[in-house]
């Protein structure tokens, strides 16, 4: 029997990369273009419906300008005291 297995990190993921994409004002064409990726891979990421690879991860940052972990980070959670 398979079982689907999502993490909670593709959530944070994906709705770090729609937010810091629409921050810096590109559409998901040009942000797959700098990623060298293909346009549905981005679409797909943002609507939680591929997870990525941590190869992608580095890419995707890379092209958002920030660093690979800003992508896994909950802007949700509190930072530790």
């Amino acid at each position: 029997m398979k079982r689907t297995r999502e993490s909670p990190l593709r959530k944070v993921v994906a709705e770090n990369v729609r937010r810091l994409r629409q921050l810096r004002e590109i559409s998901q064409e040009e942000l797959a273009d700098r990623a060298a990726l293909h346009r549905t891979n981005v679409s797909k990421l943002e609507r939680e419906l591929h997870a990525i690879s941590i190869d992608n991860l580095y890419w995707i940052a890379k092209a958002l300008g920030v660093a690979p972990e800003e992508l896994l980070r909950d802007p949700r959670s509190r930072p530790p005291a």
